[in-house]
């Protein structure tokens, strides 16, 4: 058909519909190459023409120009769309569309906003039923009148599908059978009643053809189609957004729909008890739709074995348990928005090619997941709160070597913890090989462990680690007990001036010259020395302790005799630990000798350092230098000490 002739047909139509003589206030559509399909709500087919609407204005032209009219349109139009029907013009359209025989065009028709009584909308589906019009719409419908029951025709129909949307019954008493039994009854494919408050349907008198019903968001329970065995030609069942509550009893619901393939049961009140129920599903569903209900885990015991597709999003699964009935057709797996802490085996599901897992609780998913499933081809794991460690980047690099499975990938996968790498994509999240290695982490510790008792145990050798302690054991013993055993002596009595320490082979300077100068010149300084004050009985090293505590300072003669004596070195680390303790200033160190340093042990650390730290006086080789050396060494020594038991300076037993 050329452009022209088209420009001319639908001025044509235009024209004839403003002539109408008997039409007043409703609006109509007309099809047009151009315009929007108003089979859209049906499942099947439909005319893919176009529509545009018109308002119809009352004339008074006569009647036989409306007849001619009238057969202009029903050979022209295949859609028409009316609105705003009423008690007061429904027997007008019951009259238009009774000229509407089987051969005309028109196929689809859709009315909106339809106010009238039962009788009239019963008269005007049968006329509609014995129409042309395969396609049948009715949307925001309200009946006025008392539901009576009537004997409808059903022969002799081309209606494939209908819909009706947004019903409202005004009558609050009325048998239900009386309302239901049309619809039930109905010999056409497809059937749709939706968000009308409906809370019941009965099963057909007889083996029905429908092969679709959608009664989606209505107020349907449990109760519906139970026992039902004449629904043996429906592929499709919609059932969303009702009140159905156990799903042991949707699946005896379906035991005889031996046809059945789809199944929508969304946004219901579902619940099953596990074990305790027997769940006898159609062995022809393939497809169910289960999400937005209250099933837990326990769904996975009541479930059809032959099921291809299974959408279980927004409920309240944890886990997948194991030991439950193999799915083996299982291919398609929705578990989005429920609370799993891990991805799912696929030890039940063999077949398994797509899983989708986003929004749950998972922290780190198993690697393992790849060897289980290695069927799937494509897994949704996004928005869920990561945990990025290394069993996260195990996860990550198997994914990888498995061929890039991940939808959605990189932005639906961030990190949620730690907390300093929230926000940070997982593409970004990188980890050491050391710090994800457990064996390598244990052989670097093992190694790193080694060489430090290692270098512990050579620096104990080198600094004589065990012979301070061995000393410092001693020491702390010794004191120990001389607080038990000697309580009178608890509060320490200072009873000499110095204790000496000296290499033996250097007493002859100590008898002859220290001991002399000191005791016997100005002064009268008492000295406390091994040879006559250690007392009988008790250990040297208590001797040593002893004394030292009991002496106001310590003189240590330093010589290479004093490096070579392994007591000389006690009795200075004793003196050392007294230095410490009681934060005094009681060493004086007298250089009798030159000490090179290549001869003193690496032992002697504390004599080195004391060597380099403190002042010391040297003995002089010349005589001339010798007074002032004992000056200084008195000075060094000065203190007056206390009467002890009724003896002073000078006095001995």
């Amino acid at each position: 058909m050329t452009e022209n002739m088209r420009s001319l047909r639908n001025f044509f139509i235009y024209e004839c519909l403003f002539a109408l003589t008997f039409w007043n206030n409703i609006s109509l559509s007309v099809e047009n190459e151009h315009f929007t399909s108003v089979s859209n709500n049906f499942p099947e087919g439909g005319s893919d023409k176009k529509i545009m609407s018109l308002p119809l204005l009352y004339t008074n032209r006569q009647q036989s120009k409306a007849d001619f009219d009238w057969v202009v349109i029903q050979n022209t139009t295949e859609s028409l769309s009316l609105s705003q029907i009423t008690n007061d013009n429904v027997k007008k359209l019951i009259t238009l569309l009774s000229d509407f025989r089987k051969g005309s065009r028109l196929q689809n028709l859709k009315l909106s906003n339809m106010s009238v009584d039962w009788n009239a909308f019963i008269e005007l589906l049968q006329t509609v039923w014995h129409s042309s019009v395969e396609y049948f719409n009715v949307n925001n419908l309200t009946q006025l009148s008392h539901i009576e029951p009537h004997n409808f025709k059903y022969s002799g129909t081309s209606m494939k599908a209908l819909a009706l949307k947004n019903v409202l019954i005004t009558d609050l008493y009325f048998s239900q059978d009386d309302l239901y039994k049309i619809f039930a009854n109905m010999n056409i494919a497809a059937l749709t009643i939706a968000e009308s408050e409906m809370i019941h349907m009965l099963c057909p008198s007889s083996d029905s053809p429908f092969r679709y019903i959608n009664f989606i968001k209505n107020d349907l329970t449990d109760l519906l189609f139970q026992n039902c065995d004449k629904l043996v030609q429906l592929e499709t069942l919609i059932l969303q957004r009702n009140k159905f509550e156990s799903l042991s009893k949707v699946s005896f619901m379906t035991r005889y729909m031996k046809s059945l393939r789809y199944l929508d049961m969304s946004s219901n009140l579902l619940s099953n008890d596990g074990a305790k129920e027997h769940c006898p599903w159609t062995e022809s569903l393939t497809e169910l739709d289960l999400s937005s209900n209250q099933l837990t885990e326990s769904v996975f015991g009541c479930l059809p074995v032959n099921i291809n597709k299974l959408n279980l999003q927004n409920n309240q699964i944890t886990s997948i348990p194991k030991g439950v009935a193999e799915l083996k057709s299982l291919k398609e797996l929705n578990l989005a928005s429920n609370r799993l802490a891990d991805l799912p085996g696929c030890s039940g599901f063999t077949a398994l090619e797509f899983l989708n897992v986003e929004m749950n609780l998972i922290l780190t998913p198993s690697a393992d997941f790849f060897e289980s499933c290695q069927r799937v081809r494509e897994l949704q794991a996004g928005h869920n709160p990561f945990k990025c460690s290394c069993e996260l980047q195990d996860f990550m690099r198997l994914e990888r070597q498995s061929g890039g499975k991940l939808s959605s990938w990189p932005e639906a996968y961030v990190c949620e913890y730690p907390e300093d790498l929230r926000g940070t994509q997982l593409k970004d999240f990188h980890l050491t090989e050391l710090a994800c290695n457990t064996t390598l982490l244990l052989v670097t510790a093992l190694l790193l462990t080694l060489v430090l008792v290692a270098v512990v145990a050579f620096l104990c050798i080198y600094l004589d680690v065990p012979w301070y302690v061995r000393m410092l054991w001693q020491w702390t013993q010794t004191k120990r007990r001389a607080w038990h055993n000697c309580p009178e002596e608890r509060e320490s009595v200072l009873q000499f001036h110095a204790f000496i320490s000296y290499s033996e082979r250097d007493s002859l300077w100590v008898k002859n010259e220290l001991i002399p100068n000191l005791e016997k010149g100005e002064g009268c300084i008492q000295l406390c020395q091994h040879e006559r004050n250690f007392i009988p009985g008790k250990s040297i090293v208590e001797n040593i302790v002893n004394c030292i505590e009991k002496s106001y300072k310590s003189i240590f003669v330093l010589s290479p005799n004093f490096v070579q004596s392994e007591w000389c070195h006690y009795e200075l680390y004793f003196a050392h630990q007294k230095l410490f303790s009681e934060n005094s200033n009681s060493l004086i160190l007298i250089l009798l000798e030159p000490i090179p340093p290549y001869i003193v042990p690496a032992r002697y650390h504390k004599l080195k350092a004391l060597m380099a730290k403190r002042t010391y006086l040297e003995w002089p080789k010349e005589r001339s230098k010798r007074a002032l050396f004992w000056a200084n060494l008195r000075a060094a020594i000065n203190v007056n000490l206390p009467v002890v038991d009724g003896k002073r300076c000078g006095e001995r037993d």
